[in-house]
């Protein structure tokens, strides 16, 4: 064996490539890599103890551990070396010296997901205090066995994926003093006792850096404030109770970098944010399944005035609700409440009216605001027509130099530009989404986008009229040729 193999670091770099699984979702790539470490294993006493250790790091349920239990290997692996289905109804729990087989390579489980819990009968000999996976750090379970919970618990858990709102989610934070990321992801509506047990085991928490969950109390909310480890939370669920904005306490959260909500209104987001200031903010999303323009103005004014105007980088705000109301023609413009937001990278507007009053000197505003804008997409259900000339575009694209990616209803009906009298080029937009822009001279379209947008090699549309569908179909048609026919050119003349 080469003396380089006998250097542990590069072994283990070795052995972390032999690891690598190009494709997560292919059982066949897994099986591969999981027969190399095993064969690695056997190949001698250097090797054994690092392929094991990955071998056995991801475990996807406790079968495998099953079956190093000499009884239970030829019921879990009679069907050419594979447990693809396994029943142990009936079958007798383990008894103390099988307890030790089950146990042998349980040390080495780094993260474990329980799909079900068909088989946790077989370790009800195990005490209460035993401590199965001792350097556990990732756990994930579907079911809930409450009465052998105990077993998958470690002090030296970072990561928890829990299905529900278990019962005993205080006994799990308690013991896992080390947690970090906390996910709670329902998968229907949570009951009003169990969001309250939900914000009772949160406010037990001293580590978390990432939490995923249903709504919580102002309680929980004015706990996690204190928490300087917090950087990402995400609420997600059915808000049953409204926060008592009367009885708040104004909380400063001053690590944490995102916010996301899901939600069926912005009510609760509106609150939450009223009430507290986010000085490190620098990405915030909320999907609510309604947003009627009042709560979207007194959100955006809520957003601007949490303290994050110079740190928030990205915005998603959408709402397929449909039924919501205009806006009255005094209302003011939404998009004027992110003005400020100097430092912004992402702005993804998609909620009826969300363009409301928005035209060519609105959108250069916008973008003179936006130095680094890089992504922005306005997607308004309620747009009738559009208000943004090529003029207006190109106008507002010289104020935004890294923009990639736009989505945006364009008029291209009254064209207002003269793409041969233009010099200027934006080389950096790739993605141009018009939306259901309705166009009529597809050859004039075709060339300003070509002469404009050298980096954009097709335009995306919406799915509006056919004869809209038809027409964009057809720019396209032309752009292809206009492209083939300048590459075609450069290699005629060598250029």
């Amino acid at each position: 064996m080469h003396r380089a193999l006998l250097v542990s670091e590069i072994l283990l770099d070795i052995f972390a490539h032999v690891n690598t699984i190009l494709d997560p979702l292919s059982y066949g790539g897994i099986l591969l890599t999981r027969k190399s470490l095993a064969t690695l294993a056997t190949t001698c006493k250097t090797f054994y103890e690092p392929a094991m250790d990955l071998l056995w790091a991801e475990m996807h349920g406790i079968v495998p551990l099953l079956g190093c239990v000499t009884r239970l290997h030829p019921m879990i692996y009679h069907h050419a070396g594979r447990y693809s289905s396994w029943y142990s109804e009936g079958i007798n729990p383990l008894c103390e010296h099988e307890v030790h087989q089950f146990m042998r390579h349980a040390h080495r489980v780094r993260s474990l997901q329980i799909p079900f819990d068909n088989h946790f009968h077989l370790l009800s000999v195990l005490p209460i205090e035993t401590l199965i996976f001792p350097k556990l750090l990732s756990l994930s379970m579907v079911p809930h066995p409450t009465e052998y919970l105990y077993l998958f618990l470690s002090p030296t858990l970072r990561r928890c994926f829990l299905s529900l709102i278990h019962p005993d989610l205080k006994l799990i934070v308690t013991c896992c003093t080390s947690l970090e990321d906390l996910t709670v992801k329902v998968p229907c509506p949570s009951t009003t006792n169990e969001l309250s047990l939900l914000s009772d085991g949160i406010r037990l928490c001293k580590q978390l850096v990432t939490l995923y969950c249903p709504p919580l109390d102002w309680a929980a909310w004015e706990h996690l404030s204190n928490l300087p480890t917090l950087l990402s939370v995400a609420i997600c669920g059915e808000v049953l109770c409204p926060l008592d904005t009367d009885n708040f306490v104004f909380t400063r959260f001053l690590n944490i970098t995102s916010l996301s909500f899901h939600l069926t209104t912005a009510s609760y987001v509106i609150a939450v944010m009223r009430n507290s200031t986010f000085p490190s903010l620098k990405e915030f999303k909320m999907i609510a399944r309604f947003l009627p323009w009042e709560d979207a103005e007194q959100l955006f004014h809520a957003l601007s005035q949490c303290t994050t105007c110079q740190t928030l980088q990205h915005i998603e705000i959408l709402s397929r609700g449909q039924g919501v109301l205009e806006p009255l023609d005094n209302s003011p413009t939404l998009i004027t409440q992110f003005l400020d937001f100097t430092q912004l990278r992402t702005l993804q507007l998609a909620f009826p009216h969300c363009c409301f009053r928005l035209d060519n000197h609105l959108l250069l505003r916008a973008m003179s605001s936006w130095p680094h804008i890089r992504s922005l997409k306005l997607e308004d259900s309620q747009l009738c027509s559009a208000t943004i000339t090529f003029s207006g575009l190109f106008t507002a694209l010289r104020q935004s130099p890294q923009l990639h990616t736009l989505h945006i209803l364009i008029d291209a009906l009254n064209i207002d530009i003269d793409p041969q009298a233009e010099s200027f080029q934006h080389t950096s937009l790739q993605t141009l989404d018009v939306r259901s822009s309705h166009v009529a001279d597809r050859d004039a379209v075709a060339y300003i986008l070509f002469s404009m947008l050298p980096s954009v090699e097709c335009v995306i549309y919406g799915s509006g009229a056919h004869h809209i569908w038809y027409a964009w179909r057809e720019v396209n048609k032309r752009l292809l040729s206009l492209k083939s026919s300048a590459v075609l050119d450069r290699r005629i003349t060598g250029c």
